[in-house]
């Protein structure tokens, strides 16, 4: 009989299992984010031990982290599954690192260098080359590192650990907008360019927070659409 993960047992390990656990654990975690289990996948026990070549205890555990995290949730009868991606928690995450995204690259616009921007140029170089044979999560990936360029230079500290909390909720919700919506990855690269212009001519603040801040939220619209799904109103 296949055993599955069940809300029951936690079992013990030793620091071998500690370590098997922590393997299990980025595995399974890297099957969710990119795709290859998806939302609502029942995380069999014995199979998920049996393809990582472990107990069952390390992936008990292993599981147990993911669920902690949100992305495993427990289902009677049914055992652990992954986890659907909550629309309404993205729509605010996505409104909310608008807002502070938009702020840190015009706070950090006047401390990008031409290395940084010669940095940024070439991972937006790269997404233009995703885009022939499109790899959402890659692009993602991407996406990422070209938006870190720009803030991290941000000044104001408690505005980029909002930043990162909100790209940190985005992994948490394993959620590649791109995977929805292919079309907006072409206006994004185009976008980014643009973004890159405006900072190393010196723009002013306003102009470049309004075009961080409606780059994000052109993407969310994009996905709201593909979706149908309406913003909540207050």
């Amino acid at each position: 009989m296949t055993e599955t993960v069940t809300a029951a047992g936690t079992g013990t390990g030793s620091k071998t299992a500690g370590s098997k656990s922590e393997q299990a654990y980025t595995a399974v975690k890297g099957r969710i984010v990119d795709g290859t289990y998806s939302p609502g996948y029942r995380l069999v026990l014995a199979k998920i031990a049996e393809d990582l070549g472990v107990s069952v205890v390390p992936v008990r555990e292993a599981i147990r982290r993911l669920e902690a995290e949100g992305l495993v949730k427990f289902e009677r009868n049914v055992g652990a599954t992954v986890s659907g991606i909550d629309p309404t928690e993205y729509l605010y995450t996505m409104q909310t690192l608008s807002i502070v995204e938009g702020a840190a690259t015009a706070l950090s616009a006047p401390l990008i260098g031409e290395a940084d921007i010669a940095r940024a140029r070439a991972v937006n170089e790269d997404m233009r080359e995703c885009l022939q044979h499109f790899d959402p999560v890659r692009f993602t990936r991407l996406n990422q590192d070209f938006h870190s360029v720009l803030f991290e230079h941000c000044p104001n500290p408690h505005i980029l650990d909002l930043v990162h909390r909100g790209w940190n909720r985005l992994a948490s919700l394993r959620s590649s907008t791109f995977r929805f919506v292919p079309g907006r990855a072409h206006q994004s690269v185009d976008e980014h360019e643009a973004l890159l212009r405006l900072i190393e001519t010196g723009a002013d603040a306003d102009t470049i927070e309004k075009a961080a801040r409606l780059h994000r939220s052109a993407t969310l619209d994009a996905y709201l659409a593909a979706t149908d799904q309406q913003t909540p109103q207050q």
